[in-house]
C-alpha cells in the first residue's frame, strides 16, 4: 500500500513555485555584500558537541568569526531602519516587553523602507496573485505588523514576552540558552560588543562543509550569558532579503520546513507558526550546494 499523501509531506505551496520567487529575490537583492570583498568571516575549527556544549575548553574558534565588515552599508536606508530596532527588546523571555510610542514608530518606519525595495514588491506581488495578502499597501503592511511585530506571550510566560521580530532577528534568552538569533547584523554587532563569542561552526553527517564564500552558516556561539548550541543564519545578505522571504514562507505554506533552490543553495527555510497568526522561529537550514552560481 503506498503511503497517504500528506501536508506534511507535500506542501501545498510547490518546491518550484516557491524556488522561482525565491530566486527573483535573490536577484533583486542588490543591498547584499559580497563575501570577501565586503565582509570577511573566519571558520576556524568545528564546534564541540552538543553534550559538552556549556564547558569553557568547547571552543573550537579563538578568534571572531568576523575579520572585517564594510560598515558603510549599515548607512543604506533598510539597514539603518533595520539596526534602529535591535535595542528594543529585553532578551529574557518571561519579562513582558513594553512598547514605547517611539519604538513603534521605528517598527512602522522600517516596514515602510521595506515596501519600497525591489525585493518587498516582488513578495508583495506574488501574495497579492496568491490571494495571500492584500494590494492595498497600508493593509499589507499591516499583515506584516501583526506576523512579526504583535506581541505574544512564548513558551510558558503568561504577559506578552516575545514578537517574531524579537526573536528571529534579535534573540532571546531562556535561563542559560539562546533561542532564536538568526541574524548577522545582530551577530557582527554584538560579536563587536564583546557580547558574542563564537565558538566554532556546525555541520552535520548529511550537511556540506561550510564555505567562507558562502552566504549561509550552521554554527555555534555564546551571548551574554547563554550558549545557542546550534543557529543557522544567512550571512551578508539585506534585511529586505531575509524579511520577504521568511515572509513568504510563512504565508505560503502550513508546513515546518519548505525547500527551496536559489543561486547556488539548496536550502530548507524552517518556519514555525506561532496560533497561526505570528511567526514563532524561521532560519534557513543548507541542504546542499550546486555548482553553478
Amino acid at each position: 500500500m503506498t503511503e497517504p499523501l500528506t501536508n506534511e509531506n507535500f506542501p501545498i505551496e510547490s518546491d518550484k513555485e516557491l524556488s522561482s520567487i525565491a530566486q527573483q529575490l535573490w536577484d533583486n537583492d542588490i543591498n547584499r555584500l559580497q563575501p570577501g570583498k565586503d565582509y570577511r568571516i573566519s571558520l576556524q575549527g568545528k564546534a564541540g558537541g552538543l553534550m559538552a556544549e556549556m564547558e569553557d575548553d568547547n571552543d573550537g574558534a579563538g578568534s571572531p568569526l568576523f575579520t572585517f565588515v564594510d560598515e558603510s552599508v549599515f548607512k543604506k536606508e533598510s539597514f539603518q531602519a533595520f539596526i534602529s530596532l535591535l535595542d528594543n527588546y529585553e532578551s529574557d523571555t518571561g519579562t513582558p516587553e513594553i512598547v514605547t510610542p517611539e519604538e513603534e514608530a521605528e517598527n512602522h518606519l522600517f516596514l515602510d523602507c521595506l515596501v519600497q525595495t525591489r525585493t518587498m514588491e516582488l513578495a508583495h506581488n506574488y501574495l497579492v496573485e496568491k490571494e495571500l495578502s492584500p494590494k492595498d499597501l497600508t493593509k499589507f503592511k499591516q499583515q506584516l505588523y501583526r506576523i512579526w511585530f504583535e506581541l505574544y506571550a512564548r513558551g510558558g510566560s503568561s504577559k506578552p514576552d516575545s514578537s517574531g521580530f524579537e526573536h528571529v532577528f534579535v534573540g532571546e534568552t531562556r535561563l542559560r540558552t539562546v533561542i532564536g538569533f538568526h541574524n548577522w547584523i545582530q551577530l557582527y554587532l554584538q560579536e563587536k560588543l564583546g557580547h558574542v563569542d563564537y565558538k566554532g561552526y556546525r555541520v552535520s553527517p548529511n550537511s556540506p562543509q561550510p564555505d567562507e564564500n558562502k552566504h549561509i552558516l550552521a554554527l555555534q556561539f555564546s551571548w551574554k550569558n547563554g550558549m545557542k548550541p546550534k543557529g543557522s543564519i544567512f550571512i551578508g545578505v539585506s534585511p529586505e532579503f531575509e524579511f520577504a522571504l521568511y515572509t513568504l514562507c510563512f504565508l505560503s505554506s502550513p508546513n515546518e520546513r519548505v525547500k527551496v533552490t536559489f543561486s547556488s543553495y539548496e536550502v530548507e527555510i524552517v518556519c514555525h507558526h506561532h496560533n497561526q497568526k505570528h511567526i514563532g522561529t524561521t532560519y534557513p537550514v543548507l541542504v546542499k550546494y550546486h555548482t553553478t552560481e
